[in-house]
C-alpha cells in the first residue's frame, strides 16, 4: 500500500520540477530567439525538450517551433549552426550567400551575436524580478500602526486578539511607529512571558486586554529538504515542549537548536485540527548560513522561519515600490550565489551546498507542496540563478561565448575554428565534472 503514496510523491517532484525547468528554459530561450530576430539573425528551430519531437509547427518567419520527448532543457538553432550549442556548419556556411550568412551567429556583426547570446540569462532575471515584484504587489507591506488581520491558530492556552485591533504597545513596550524604525530594540525589550499584556484600540477605544507572546514557536515558513520537513512538521505547527520543558517563544527554541550541536530534540508539536499533540524527534543540522556584512557563518538549523502571532494589515505598494523590491531580491540572491561558490572553492564551507538536479526536484516539490506562492517564489529564485549560471565564462554556456567575442573585439577577429572545438570540448567536459559531482552530493551528503 505504501507504494501508491510513494509514487505520488516522486510523480509530484517530477511533475512539479519539469514545470519550474520548463517555464525558466522557455523565457532563457525566447531571450535568445527574440533578440536574434529582431537584430537580424534567423531562427531555425525553437525546442522545447530534447530528443524525438512530439509536436511541431512553423511559423510565418521559418522558424520550426516544437515540443519534444524530453522536457529537461531546450534550444534555439540559428541558421548556420551545426548543433544546439551554436557550433559552426562549415558546409552549409560555405553555400550561404553574403546575405544569408549576414542571418547567421557566425556572419552577423558582432554586436548582434553579443546581444543575442547576452538576451538568455537576461530574460532569465527580468523574469525573476517581475515575479519578485509581482509577489510583493501583491502581498502589500505592513501597514502602520500595526494593526491584527486576522489571529494565525494557535493552541487554546494562547490568549487571542481580534481582527481589526490597532496595538499600540505590547508588555508596555511601545511598537515602532513606522516602516523605518528597527524592531531589533523592540524584540530585545519584550518581558519573556506566554501571555502579555496588549494596549490596543478596538472600536475606537483604549483598551488593555492580554495576548500571546508576539513571536510565538509557529512555523510559517518551511525549508525544502530540512530536519523539520524531513520528519512531517508542516507550517502552522506549534511546538509546545522540547525535551520536556515548555516554550512560548521562537527564540527560545532557536536557542535549543543552536545549542543542541546536533543532538537530537524531542518536540511536542500542535497542529490545527488536529486532536491530540504529536510527538517528533529531529536532530538539528549544520547549515551554511550567508551573512548581511558577506561571507557564512555555520550554525545549527532545522529548516524552519517563524512570524508573529497574527498576521498585521497591509496596505498596497506601488509598482515601482514593487519592482525596486524585485531587483533587490534577485541581486540578493544572485550575491548570495556567487558567495556561496567562492567559499566552497576555498573551502571554507561545505561543497555539499551545491546541489545537483535530483535535489533541484525534490526542492521543486516541496515547494509546490507548500503552496502556489511558494512555488512561484521557487520559479523567480531558481530564474536567478539559470542566469547566473549561464553568464560563468565557461565554453557551451552563454558567458563562455561572450568571452570569445570579447577576444575578438580586442583581437579584431574571432577563435581559430580548430581552437574553438578543443576549448568547447573542454567546456562541456568541465560542465560534465561539476553536473556529476553535484549529483553525488544529491546521493550523499545528508
Amino acid at each position: 500500500m505504501e507504494l501508491l503514496p510513494q509514487f505520488g510523491s516522486i510523480f509530484m517532484t517530477l511533475l512539479a520540477f519539469v514545470v519550474a525547468l520548463s517555464i525558466i528554459v522557455a523565457i532563457h530561450e525566447y531571450g535568445h530567439y527574440i533578440i536574434g530576430r529582431l537584430s537580424g539573425i534567423r531562427a531555425e528551430v525553437f525546442s522545447l525538450g530534447f530528443g524525438p519531437v512530439l509536436v511541431s509547427r512553423v511559423d510565418k518567419h521559418g522558424t520550426r517551433w516544437q515540443l519534444a520527448a524530453l522536457p529537461f532543457g531546450g534550444y534555439v538553432k540559428f541558421l548556420g549552426d551545426s548543433d544546439a550549442a551554436s557550433g559552426k556548419d562549415g558546409a552549409a556556411m560555405s553555400h550561404l550567400s553574403d546575405a544569408d550568412r549576414r542571418m547567421t551567429m557566425h556572419g552577423a556583426p558582432l554586436w548582434a551575436r553579443s546581444a543575442t547570446v547576452a538576451a538568455g540569462p537576461v530574460f532569465n532575471f527580468i523574469l525573476s524580478i517581475l515575479i519578485f515584484g509581482a509577489l510583493f504587489f501583491a502581498r502589500g507591506d505592513v501597514a502602520y500602526p500595526l494593526t491584527v488581520d486576522q489571529m494565525r491558530p494557535l493552541p487554546p492556552s494562547y490568549a487571542q486578539l481580534e481582527q481589526g485591533d490597532q496595538v499600540l504597545r505590547i508588555g508596555g513596550v511601545p511598537l515602532p511607529e513606522d516602516e523605518t524604525a528597527s524592531f531589533d530594540g523592540f524584540d530585545e525589550a519584550l518581558p519573556r512571558e506566554k501571555a502579555l499584556d496588549y494596549d490596543i484600540i478596538r472600536g475606537g477605544s483604549e483598551m488593555t486586554v492580554p495576548g500571546p507572546y508576539p513571536y510565538p514557536p509557529l512555523i510559517t515558513q518551511l525549508a525544502p529538504n530540512s530536519a523539520a520537513y524531513d520528519i512531517g512538521l508542516k507550517v502552522g505547527d506549534v511546538i509546545e515542549t522540547i525535551d520536556g520543558t515548555e516554550i512560548f517563544a521562537f527564540e527560545q527554541l532557536k536557542d535549543r537548536v543552536e545549542a543542541s550541536n546536533g543532538a537530537p530534540l524531542a518536540l511536542t508539536v500542535w497542529r490545527d485540527g488536529v486532536a491530540d499533540p504529536l510527538d517528533f524527534v529531529l536532530a538539528p543540522r549544520r547549515v551554511d548560513e550567508p551573512q548581511a556584512e558577506g561571507g557564512f557563518r555555520t550554525e545549527w538549523r532545522i529548516g524552519i522561519a517563524g512570524g508573529m502571532a497574527f498576521e498585521p494589515g497591509t496596505e498596497s505598494v506601488g509598482p515601482l515600490a514593487a519592482l525596486s523590491n524585485g531587483v533587490s531580491t534577485t541581486w540578493r540572491i544572485a550575491e548570495s550565489s556567487i558567495s556561496g561558490l567562492y567559499h566552497m572553492i576555498t573551502g571554507a564551507i561545505s561543497t555539499c551546498n551545491m546541489t545537483g538536479p535530483i535535489g533541484i526536484a525534490q526542492t521543486s516539490g516541496a515547494m509546490a507542496s507548500q503552496g502556489a506562492v511558494s512555488f512561484i517564489w521557487f520559479v523567480a529564485a531558481l530564474s536567478t540563478a539559470v542566469g547566473l549560471l549561464n553568464l560563468f565564462p565557461i565554453p557551451v554556456l552563454d558567458g563562455g561565448h561572450l568571452v570569445f567575442f570579447g577576444y575578438e573585439a580586442i583581437a579584431g577577429k574571432p577563435p581559430s575554428d580548430n581552437a574553438l572545438r578543443i576549448l568547447m570540448g573542454a567546456g562541456l567536459t568541465l560542465i560534465l565534472s561539476v553536473m556529476i559531482f553535484a549529483l553525488t552530493n544529491d546521493v550523499f551528503c545528508p
